[in-house]
């Protein structure tokens, strides 16, 4: 039997794929809480099923995608990685990631999401007060030290970009028209490297395609991890 395994990104949840696990009911939504590793946490999400698997990642969860396929090509037999990127830690980074740790410890998790999130969609979603309400709330479900943890598994995380092209099965790659963190161009240099991937622009949308435009991403992402799945 294969498994669907829908990895969230940094500060996410369940809530990301909400329209993709009422679809799928069977797929497994890891909770990523602990771990400051990204290998680490691919493990862990590879333990949480036997058999061979369908994996699909958002931004953060995409690189733990990535990382499961690398570890266990075996039984990754489709991957989909959404709003993500392959590049190595970048000058300059580990300090800026350290501001806003240490943002959130002083200021709490709600002032974080009110500076982070707005970065993270497309412009004409700002004044949406369900979806940014939404988000909010998810980031607040976690904690600083949480944030702290995975903000660290980030700042240690491996260069895909030397893997990438061994990584032979069936690759999706979806990204956010308006996607300005992990922008089309980095998809398109993913999709150069690997052998067998298609991508797909979601428009209107920015980091959190699958949230902003949810159907959108479930009508793509649906049949590629279920092929086999027979409309209602």
């Amino acid at each position: 039997m294969t498994t669907s395994i829908l990895v969230p990104g940094l500060l996410c949840d369940a809530f990301v794929w909400e329209t993709v696990t009422r679809a799928v009911p069977q797929a497994v939504v890891p909770h990523l809480k602990g771990m400051d590793d990204l290998s680490e946490m691919a493990r862990y999400c590879l333990s949480l099923a036997d058999g061979p698997l369908h994996v699909a990642g958002h931004s953060m969860g995409a690189r733990i995608a990535m990382e499961m396929a690398r570890i266990a090509p075996e039984r990754v037999e489709r991957l989909a990685l959404l709003d993500t990127g392959i590049h190595p830690l970048k000058e300059g980074e580990p300090a800026k990631r350290a501001e806003i740790v240490a943002f959130a410890r002083e200021n709490g998790m709600r002032a974080l999401a009110e500076r982070w999130l707005p970065g993270m969609v497309h412009p004409d979603r700002h004044g949406d007060v369900a979806l940014m309400g939404a988000l909010t709330e998810m980031v607040m479900r976690r904690d600083p030290e949480e944030h702290a943890r995975q903000i660290a598994a980030l700042l240690g995380r491996p260069d895909a970009s030397r893997y990438l092209s061994e990584i032979t099965c069936p690759t999706l790659l979806v990204v956010g028209r308006q996607d300005v963190w992990s922008p089309i161009a980095q998809h398109e240099d993913m999709l150069a490297l690997l052998p067998d991937a298609r991508l797909e622009i979601i428009e209107d949308a920015g980091h959190f395609a699958p949230v902003e435009q949810p159907d959108a991403v479930a009508e793509i992402l649906i049949p590629f991890l279920d092929p086999n799945r027979r409309e209602p």
